[in-house]
């Protein structure tokens, strides 16, 4: 079922005006009471004339004001009469006062605002009819308003008409000979995306938008996040899809499938063709911002690579067949009864999916717990944030983030480490650089300079450049001088921590080999600055912690987590707006496809497996019992498979091959299985080892709920019917009843009935609250009806925090004579993960290839010039690629992405993994780096075994070889 966006259902997206405050919600301001039109208003103190009016539905005509901007008044056209004011005011930046008596309409006011209109429609192409705007124009919708007919001027004199536009960017077309120089388009680049690519060049007639120096939209600073084409009111900057398909019909209102910001958006539509993704104003985590993925980035939805038919083959040897639903079905289902008669109830398990649904991941891990009777199953979390899980669980009591993303806007310090937000999580990272340009100051810990670091509209404070893998040591020295220059939060500890906990970790903290002077030898972090950052920290009001994979993905990952944790505890920042420890999740759904139970040792709600009275609760409504011990990881799955004790498989929306790391090891893993059973959208490289290929569904074609970065719950809506013919929860359900287990939901609000059953974060959660509401936060339960934005404000789950010991061990990574760089990988913005989804679209027009990012000083070292191909070799293996030679390392350290399943950066990367968790080592590699002339041995036999799927896809496409 299709559920169509109705705008009287979201009233927060009408554009009522430049509101005075925003985001900066807490805040409590006067009322003002004046009169407009003769009607009686009561607003907040500060609120323009204009949003009054617009709040108590009075329109004032306007078009250089957008709610989302801050007041311009250049065009005039909402000038109002003010009784005692002199001439008319412009009401977008005229603040109500006490008792204001304001007229919107009159005969001398109609007559201005016509002259207005007049002058800009004089120097306007007249293709109305023809225009890609055409009934989505606010410049025809004005001329309207204020009742202009006829245009005086003509259009023979000095005009822009022949103004030349500009094609470059792939998603939009630029036409100046359409611009009324209202700069809404720069202020929105300014202002809510923070890039600056824009400007205003010239004077008087002369004004136009521009790119800066000449130069087109592809090769300026634009980061095509659409803001601007958002904010044109006329078809100055128009998407490409709408010129060519025209103006879609109606909308749908769903979640973007990108990083774990989820935004909202309204998929505006033609039938079941997606024709533009339009960020929702009502969306809590964007406010109607994007980026290029998620404003841009769906054309991979309808690729021709997508397979929609169920395929199945013996051996990875032979060609794929294309089936029947049901003949791929049973064919998966009796290959798994016979691993299990022949190896054991333990040898197949399952891993979830971030990209999918909470529905479907709890789908997939209860078909494990109760049709393959084992607690086999992991998730992709694995190998990014369970060290978030297990750190914050022991020290909050809680395995999630404590704010939300608006939180940041009351931060008066902001610490990021190990997290490059305006590349891996770009809408958030424009409100924080907004936050920034207020005034907040900036921490950064990061071997790498980030673009957040460098931005020149952004002060940074202190650029911690900490050696890879050596964080805990950094979180302790930072702890060290909180606690030795008496900083600490005394009354919040006293009153919130565990005081004997708190007394042993102080004894421990306070021991001077924590100090900056000590640790700065292992950390490369002069003693200084470390001591002038941590002050800053301490000091501040309130102090925010933001941190990404650089801190989990490593084998101390869960003791920095912990000790992230200490820190804020030590200061108190936690509990209130403006603080916390932000753990930026990567994928749309990481959030909640932990919540939903795909640890082998936890069932939802973070509910140990091994409790009695826990699983009960689960047994009685299952209805079947389920093992008491802890089933395998993802790296134990691996192992066993090699050793031959794992044989079976089943891996939904995960590129495992690609995206883990030491690929040799897990290729090896994969052959060695007798089923595989991958469910995607695409044949990605984790599916060129499997046996049988069950098509799987876009976030298009989904109904369900994502879990974001701040526990926000957020509806996912069908936007066009599966193009298999079944959504991934009915093909689980399916694969559940040919082995023996029938689950019986109609649709995913019933999953997620029970799952609220269930958990008891989940509890108050259902379909018809969230459409209430739009989005929760859990937990919400009977203590929180409407979910908790901020958590741990009075008292945290676990009673009083506990503070954790966290002793630095250096990694077994070391930089030596055989390997004498240290490898770290991150994302870019363009790219998404393993670059599944993104490489399908014209996003490779800015990143096509993975390159190895190394300074100058190591370059010349060894002769090495941009575009060089460079050998990347480590003690797990080697791969080739090009050199970009970049000051934003520091000598002795490269860097690359994984967006390309060619480059094998995993390749490289090698299976060490935290203590706690067994989340892999990703940023910490000794390698070394030299010029070579050919690809590496693994890219060949890479490249000739795809060549090989690919020929057995095309055979399976091929008439004879379907068997239905």
């Amino acid at each position: 079922m299709i559920s169509y966006y109705d705008p009287k259902q979201h009233p927060e997206d009408k554009d009522l005006g430049t509101p005075a405050v925003r985001l900066n919600h807490q805040q409590s301001l006067p009322q003002v009471t004046l009169e407009i039109d003769g009607c009686e208003v009561t607003v907040e103190e500060g609120t323009s004339v204009m949003r009054a009016a617009a709040l108590n539905n009075i329109n004032i005509p306007k078009l250089c004001a957008s709610d989302n901007l801050e007041a311009f008044g250049s065009c005039r056209l909402c000038a109002v009469e003010i009784q005692g004011m002199k001439g008319m005011p412009a009401s977008c930046t005229t603040p109500v006062r006490e008792g204001m008596q304001v007229t919107t309409q009159n005969k001398k006011i109609a007559k201005l605002r016509r002259n207005i209109m007049e002058l800009y429609i004089s120097d306007h192409p007249l293709d109305c009819l023809t225009c890609p705007s055409n009934g989505d124009c606010e410049l025809q919708d004005m001329a309207g308003a204020v009742g202009l007919r006829d245009v005086r001027y003509g259009f023979s004199g000095e005009n822009h008409l022949d103004a030349k536009g500009d094609d470059s960017n792939p998603y939009f077309h630029f036409d100046p000979s359409k611009c009324i120089v209202c700069s809404r388009c720069v202020r929105a680049c300014e202002e809510v995306q923070g890039t600056f690519a824009l400007t205003l060049d010239g004077r008087g007639f002369d004004s136009k938008v521009s790119t800066g120096a000449d130069n087109n939209f592809l090769s300026s600073d634009c980061v095509s996040c659409g803001a601007c084409v958002q904010a044109c009111p006329t078809s100055t900057l128009m998407e490409k899809s709408v010129i060519e398909q025209g103006q879609p019909e109606h909308s749908v209102l769903t979640t973007c499938a990108y990083c774990g910001v989820g935004c909202s958006f309204k998929a505006e539509m033609k039938g079941t063709e997606v024709i533009r993704m339009v960020p929702y104003k009502g969306g809590e985590a964007n406010r109607g911002h994007s980026c290029v993925k998620g404003r841009f980035a769906f054309g991979y939805a309808n690729h021709k690579d997508r397979i929609t038919s169920p395929m199945i083959r013996d051996s990875i040897d032979q060609p794929w067949r294309e089936v029947s639903w049901q003949e791929a079905i049973t064919f998966a289902a009796d290959k798994l009864k016979n691993i299990q008669q022949k190896f054991g109830q333990d040898s197949i398990g399952g891993i979830t999916s971030s990209r999918c649904t909470n529905e479907e991941t709890y789908l997939v891990q209860k078909l494990i717990r109760a049709a393959f009777g084992n607690n086999n199953t992991d998730t992709c979390a694995r190998v990014c944030h369970s060290p978030t899980g297990f750190g914050l669980k022991a020290t909050l009591g809680e395995s999630a983030g404590t704010q939300t993303f608006d939180s940041v806007m009351d931060a008066d310090v902001v610490m990021v480490i190990g997290a490059n937000p305006t590349d891996a999580h770009p809408v958030f990272g424009s409100l924080l650089k907004k936050r920034l340009r207020q005034g907040a100051g900036l921490i950064i810990a990061d071997p790498r300079r980030i673009d957040l670091g460098i931005s020149p509209h952004v002060k940074l404070d202190h650029h911690l450049a900490l050696r890879p893998g050596t964080n805990v040591a950094f979180i302790n020295a930072m702890a060290y001088v909180v606690v030795e220059e008496g900083l600490e939060d005394q009354s919040f500890i006293d009153e919130r921590c565990q005081q004997e906990n708190y007394q042993k970790w102080r004894e421990f903290i306070s021991d001077s080999r924590h100090s900056p002077e000590n640790t700065a030898a292992i950390t490369g972090i002069p003693a200084e600055e470390l001591r002038a950052a941590a002050r800053l920290y301490a000091r501040a009001k309130n102090a925010a912690i933001y941190y990404g994979l650089g801190v989990t993905e490593h084998s101390q990952g869960s003791s920095m987590v912990m000790g992230i944790a200490n820190l804020a505890l030590l200061t108190g920042n936690i509990g209130r707006d403006g603080v916390g420890v932000n753990p930026l999740r990567g994928q749309n759904n990481v959030q909640g496809s932990c919540d939903m139970g795909s640890f082998p040792h936890e069932l939802p709600g973070y509910q140990h497996v091994s409790k009695d009275e826990l699983r009960t609760k689960f047994e009685q409504n299952w209805g079947v019992e389920i093992d008491p011990e802890p089933g395998l990881r993802i790296p134990n799955m691996f192992d066993a498979a090699i050793d031959g004790s794992f044989k079976g498989l089943y891996c939904q929306g995960e590129d495992i091959a690609q995206s883990d790391p030491n690929t040799q090891h897990v290729q090896l893993a994969l052959s060695s299985l007798e089923c595989l059973i991958v469910q995607d959208i695409f044949l990605n490289e984790t599916a060129k080892f499997a046996h049988v290929f069950l098509p799987g569904a876009s976030f298009l074609e989904k109904d369900g709920t994502f879990t974001n970065a701040e526990r926000r719950i957020n509806r996912v809506r069908q936007v066009m019917p599966p193009l298999s013919g079944k959504a991934d929860w009915q093909v689980t359900m399916a694969l559940s009843e040919a082995l023996g287990y029938p689950m019986t939901y109609q649709h995913p609000s019933e999953i997620m009935d029970e799952i609220a059953q269930l958990t008891p974060t989940f509890t108050g959660v259902s379909y018809d609250k969230l459409e209430q509401l739009g989005s929760i936060q859990w937990p919400c339960n009977e203590q929180a009806p409407g979910g908790t934005p901020i958590m741990h404000r009075e008292s945290f789950p676990i009673g009083k925090a506990t503070f954790a010991v966290t002793e630095y061990v250096a990694t077994e990574e070391k930089a030596n004579r055989k390997f004498p760089l240290l490898l770290t990988t991150g994302r870019i913005l363009s790219q998404y993960n393993v670059g599944a989804q993104t490489r399908r679209t014209d996003n490779q027009m800015w990143h096509d290839s993975d390159v190895l990012e190394i300074h100058p000083d190591d370059a010349q070292e060894r002769g090495i010039n941009e575009g060089d191909w460079l050998g990347i070799k480590s003690r797990a293996g080697d791969t080739v690629l090009k050199a970009q030679i970049s000051d934003r390392m520091q000598p002795g350290v490269v860097y690359t992405t994984f967006h390309h399943p060619e480059s094998g950066a995993n390749v490289v990367t090698t299976d060490n993994s935290d203590w706690a968790t067994n989340c892999p080592e990703y940023k910490v590699t000794a390698v070394q780096v030299e010029k070579v002339t050919s690809p590496s041995k693994w890219q060949e036999r890479n490249k000739q075994f795809s060549k090989r799927q690919q020929a057995h896809l095309v055979a399976a496409k091929a008439p004879a070889a379907k068997t239905s």
